[in-house]
């Protein structure tokens, strides 16, 4: 599982998964075609055929991430993303990861607030091998005592090395417990290695009898392949899984209102300090999540955005800036951060990106501005669909999460049609003092 704010702050896309663009052709701006349908048993299928290629991206997300957790037992979602690879019924411990790559191909999973996230990327002609390997998962995994041990040990050192041990490292998790303080979005997603140790077996046994069913599920599958054939071995391998029996946990608590800024300060082993705002924004898919988000672009991408020219170049109170919306499904999150210059105190960076969100509310964008802002949003849109894993798993996601897929050809209108008055609108509405965390991450003093 990668850390979002982590990746951004090394130079790597967070919230855009800027994938290998394995087909090896030049991504464009296009219409998606794709098929859906649904089993007798609840899955959801997705098929975007690609015969330019023989590769094909097998997919499956299930509705389930870090918030569907027992408070005490977190960290739940995060370890499956781990334990699935163990094997199964019909695949050895060990042998999940060799039948992929042995057959010419890649796989790895990813587990955030609302979903946990699978696939498999591989030669065109090994589709019903991908296929076989994520119906066992589905139906026939192995929790054991072995392999949870094992793992176990894994997301103990996952968390040394990305968190503990890595500066800023644990900047998202403590900014997410201040900006929820009821809502489950506030738990750290890798969870608590105390819940981990001390849960047992059944536990873990329940989790995925829960959870992962086919009807809390999307298979998306792009590539190339035979419609007539992929559609049998959607059949053969998923149809008789049996669905859910019981309830599935849809947490969702009412947050507190936030009426005042939350202050807080941090410390850890860094060397430069950095500041960070939080703005609690609306839920991914809704009206005004689409000019929040395009704010945090403004604000940090680019050469050119406002942070990058002030805060940086112009001001020097900075040696490194940025902004990204953490879009969910139940609440999101706009996240502005600094890495502050030597010689430069945390107040004085605070300041500076404060004048910032003043000046979004006191002026209306120059069109110029908002055309450009929208020309990078859609090449980021371009890249995402570059690759058949891209494409599958966006297909999944709307179709998961909003339920409806055909969003992968017209979200990106929402976006085109946001005008310098919403923009403005939402400054005065959402970037806002009382809707605002300020976390100051501090470097450890020494004895």
């Amino acid at each position: 599982m990668s850390n979002p704010f982590l990746n951004r702050l090394l130079g790597t896309a967070c919230m855009v998964l800027l994938l290998t663009n394995l087909t090896g052709r030049q991504a464009k701006a296009q219409v998606i075609s794709f098929e859906r349908y649904t089993l007798s048993n609840g899955l959801k299928v997705l098929l975007h055929q690609d015969t330019t290629t023989p590769i094909v991206a097998v997919t499956v997300s299930y509705k389930v991430g870090s918030k569907n957790e027992d408070p005490q037992r977190t960290g739940f979602a995060h370890f499956f993303e781990h334990l699935l690879f163990e094997g199964s019924q019909n695949i050895g411990r060990g042998e999940y990861m060799k039948l992929v790559k042995t057959n010419g191909g890649v796989l790895n999973a990813n587990t955030f607030y609302d979903r946990t996230f699978y696939f498999e990327i591989l030669p065109s002609n090994q589709l019903e091998l991908g296929l076989w390997m994520e119906s066992e998962r589905m139906l026939h995994a192995k929790i054991e005592d072995q392999g949870i041990e094992t793992q176990r040990e894994v997301v103990k050192e996952e968390r040394r090395q990305r968190y503990d041990n890595t500066p800023y490292g644990g900047l998202l998790d403590q900014t997410m417990r201040r900006t929820f303080l009821a809502h489950p979005y506030g738990r750290s997603v890798i969870g608590s290695m105390e819940h981990l140790n001390s849960a047992r077996s059944e536990e873990f046994m329940d989790f995925y009898r829960t959870f992962y069913v086919p009807d809390n599920a999307v298979l998306s599958i792009a590539g190339d392949f035979n419609n007539a054939q992929i559609k049998a071995w959607i059949e053969r391998y998923f149809g008789s899984i049996p669905a859910s029996t019981r309830p599935i946990p849809r947490p969702n608590p009412v947050e507190p209102v936030q009426t005042a800024e939350r202050r807080d300060t941090v410390y850890d082993n860094i060397q430069l300090p950095a500041v960070v705002h939080s703005f609690k924004m609306p839920a991914q898919g809704t009206p005004d999540f689409y000019p929040m988000s395009m704010l945090t672009s403004l604000l940090s991408q680019g050469a050119s955005s406002r942070f990058q020219k002030t805060i940086v170049d112009q001001e020097q109170k900075a040696v490194a800036v940025g902004a990204f919306p953490l879009g969910m499904v139940d609440h999101s999150v706009a996240i502005m951060y600094g890495i502050v210059n030597m010689g430069v105190g945390p107040d004085q960076l605070d300041s500076s990106m404060r004048a910032q969100y003043q000046r979004i509310r006191d002026e209306l964008t120059e069109p110029k501005e908002l055309s450009k802002l929208i020309n990078q949003l859609e090449n980021e849109r371009v890249a995402q669909m570059g690759s058949v894993q891209g494409i599958a798993e966006q297909l999944s996601d709307y179709e998961l999460f909003y339920g409806d897929a055909h969003l992968i050809n017209t979200e990106f209108e929402r976006f085109r049609k946001v005008t310098p008055q919403d923009l403005q609108r939402v400054a005065r509405q959402y970037l806002v003092p009382e809707n605002q965390v300020t976390l100051y991450y501090l470097a450890q003093p020494k004895p």
